[in-house]
């Protein structure tokens, strides 16, 4: 299957990113509305940077984004407890944020998602990427490990969320070929 790569804006896309999130990440429908909120906010950061992978027909397979860390956003709030107790709080001072890398499950295993989160940290000033994963032996967690991502916190409780997820973080650049 083919696709092409290119730069979006977040904001005109939330809706489709929030979809092919749902379909990759199994979410329902309030889950969904909840995370076109968050997908806005995330748009307005300074320095956020999005990607979104296309299938030959214009429909999105695929997308990520990311920003500068901001140590007094939520997600950084919420781990930096984490990170303090395995010895990385200094991982927040100078990093990017992956905030969200998604592909639909038919173009996974296609290199979409490895090449949106090399495309995504390319060329970045900061020296350090830092992500949040589900805690389970998933595709994602060995992509970012094949690229050099580690364990820096786990298991991680985000509040609302039962489900467990692990930290992690990668000096750039990245393992890539």
């Amino acid at each position: 299957m083919e696709w092409t790569c290119r730069l979006i804006d977040l904001a005109a896309y939330t809706a489709e990113t929030v979809e092919v999130q749902a379909r990759a990440f199994g979410l329902t429908d309030d889950e969904m509305a909840v995370r076109r909120r968050i997908v806005q906010r995330h748009a307005e950061f300074p320095g956020s940077r999005a990607l979104g992978a296309f299938a030959p027909d214009g429909r999105l397979v695929g997308f990520g984004y990311g920003y500068p860390n901001l140590k007094d956003q939520w997600w950084s709030l919420v781990i930096e407890p984490y990170l303090a107790r395995t010895g990385h709080a200094d991982w927040l001072d100078d990093a990017f944020v992956v905030g969200e890398l998604h592909v639909l499950p038919e173009w996974q295993g296609k290199g979409v998602g490895r090449t949106l989160l090399s495309l995504l940290c390319q060329g970045q000033e900061r020296t350090r990427i830092l992500l949040s994963a589900v805690d389970d032996d998933t595709p994602a967690r060995r992509l970012y490990y094949g690229v050099g991502f580690t364990d820096l916190a786990t298991p991680v409780l985000f509040p609302g969320n039962a489900r467990p997820y692990c930290v992690m973080g990668a000096e750039l650049p990245l393992l890539v070929d």
